[in-house]
């Protein structure tokens, strides 16, 4: 059979092919994927270049397992963005869920905390980054104690408010303050004011948490009196019913002392007070 004759130019552009294929492939398999650009410190972009990277790692890290001498964790499905917050569980087997939010502030918290330790009984605190950067000590009593740690933005803005970009860098920077905190990143999300819209629905997504708002409103945050958010507790009281209080904010000591009343009130009528789980929703 007659040998195909190559030419010195074919087989020269066939070497450079062959010698671009493998630089591609060490490339793809030795190198990370990049950091998507982000401000400066300054709010800006290096002069010259493109925009300086931030030190936030990429979103598609929150599902990747977690560095250290244990297993590795499990990747976390992404939830499906929502269209309106979640306002009550399943509440199977007469459960009830406390939410804290504002916090965590070392005036309040550690007193919520003690009484919730006290019945034996697991809450909700959903944290503002401002706050809880200066109380990783309070983050970590929470997760000890088997409480779980949600997402409230940063420095709690009107999110409607908002561009896109700025109210990423309120949820993401709140979600790397608690990870690095305690290990893991906020599964679930609250919007300040209850005021959320599509673009808080699809980051929250983005970052793998869920959007939980609230059934009963205490409005401890009006300081009306420990009786008086007493009397909201009893009367929402329900199965699957969450409700609202705050452990910072203001002077909440209102919400401290509310809390010693009413949460043997309600263990008593026979209410499990526990956490949220995505198999209830």
């Amino acid at each position: 059979m007659k040998k195909d004759h190559m030419t010195p130019g074919r087989r020269a552009l066939l070497r450079g092919a062959a010698v671009f294929g493998l630089v591609a492939t060490a490339g793809c398999a030795g190198s990370e994927p990049k950091a998507p650009p982000g401000p400066t410190a300054s709010g800006g972009s290096a002069a010259g270049g493109p925009p300086a990277a931030r030190a936030l790692k990429p979103s598609a890290y929150r599902l990747q397992p977690m560095a250290g001498n244990g297993p590795p964790r499990a990747p976390r499905a992404l939830p499906r963005v929502r269209k309106a917050p979640i306002l009550r569980m399943d509440g199977q087997g007469r459960s009830m869920f406390l939410t804290f939010d504002d916090g965590p502030d070392p005036r309040y918290t550690p007193g919520i905390l003690s009484t919730l330790r006290k019945y034996d009984v697991r809450a909700t605190f959903f944290v503002c980054g401002e706050m809880a950067v200066d109380n990783k000590d309070l983050l970590r009593q929470m997760a000890d104690d088997g409480h779980l740690i949600g997402n409230h933005t940063w420095t709690h803005p009107l999110l409607p408010k908002m561009s896109r970009s700025a109210m990423r860098e309120e949820i993401e920077r709140t979600c790397d303050v608690v990870e690095e905190a305690v290990g893991e990143p906020p599964a679930w999300f609250r919007a300040p004011y209850g005021a959320w819209n599509r673009n808080a629905f699809q980051l929250g997504a983005d970052l793998g948490m869920e959007p939980l708002a609230w059934t009963v409103d205490t409005l401890d945050w009006t300081e009306p009196g420990a009786d008086t958010i007493i009397r909201r507790v009893r009367a929402g009281a329900g199965p699957g019913v969450v409700v609202l209080s705050h452990d910072a904010g203001g002077d909440r000591s209102q919400s401290v002392a509310a809390l010693r009343t009413y949460l043997p009130e309600l263990i008593d009528s026979g209410y499990r007070i526990t956490v949220p789980s995505r198999h209830e929703m």
